[in-house]
């Protein structure tokens, strides 16, 4: 992952709506322009519903 997990979840979740749910999340990260590896690690995780940003960032922590 080249940006820090606070960049990229301030990059690719505009237009999130919260809470949403992990396929929606990533449907719209995806169009935003997400890299590859930050999707695959959000469909990696268990969680299947982020009720704000900051749970991406805790995510993305943890593989970073």
């Amino acid at each position: 992952m080249e940006e820090t997990p606070l960049e990229a979840t301030r990059k690719y979740v505009e237009g999130v709506t919260w809470p949403a749910d992990k396929e929606t999340l990533i449907e719209r990260m995806e169009a935003n322009g997400a890299p590859d590896d930050v999707l695959q690690t959000l469909r990696d995780t268990d969680k299947d519903r982020f009720t704000a940003p900051s749970e991406i960032q805790n995510a993305l922590w943890t593989e970073a």
